[in-house]
């Protein structure tokens, strides 16, 4: 399944998976990188904002003058969020872990849905959405096949254990660039 898939490689550039991800907490460690409350700074250069669940809401759209209600009839709120201003790209991303087999299953088919409302709510501000799927090896598993083929056919992502920080538009700290 991996080689139809994201994932393995050179974990030490991107978001590990360890069970609940904070993308900020994840940054902030990273050699290079700083994050003072939502702000991601690279050298002493601000280069993204995190957001989490209401965070997108009570300060993102609020900053941006957006009225979720105006767009959507429900609120989503992201597991996670970074909008990289160098491409001018908000990454939604919805980490998935999983142990049983459960309801996880059935919400990885809403991404398109979701994907959708995320770009409605983006649209005033001129900003472009990517939403991404962070799973954990339970979804490696060939039963998944068609869920995660659908998954790329409506052009949302997934990655197993972690994302590439240059897939999300972030630079790498040279020093873990390995070969």
């Amino acid at each position: 399944m991996i080689k139809n898939g994201k994932g393995g490689g050179n974990t030490r550039t991107g978001l590990v998976f360890e069970g609940e991800v904070d993308l900020a907490t994840f940054l902030a460690k990273q050699p290079h990188y700083a994050v003072e409350t939502d702000k991601v700074f690279y050298d002493n250069e601000l280069v993204a904002r995190v957001f989490k669940k209401h965070a997108f809401y009570n300060i993102f759209l609020k900053e941006l003058n957006i009225n979720w209600e105006d767009y959507i009839s429900k609120q989503l709120y992201p597991d996670d969020s970074i909008y990289v201003l160098s491409n001018n790209i908000l990454h939604i991303i919805e980490c998935k872990h999983q142990q049983v087999a459960g309801s996880v299953d059935e919400k990885l088919q809403t991404c398109d849905f979701k994907k959708k409302q995320y770009k409605k709510l983006m649209s005033p501000a001129n900003i472009d959405v990517k939403y991404i799927y962070l799973l954990d090896d339970w979804f490696k598993d060939p039963k998944y096949k068609d869920v995660l083929d659908y998954i790329h056919s409506v052009d949302c992502d997934y990655y197993f254990e972690y994302i590439p920080l240059t897939k999300l538009g972030l630079p790498v700290p040279p020093e873990l660039v390995t070969d």
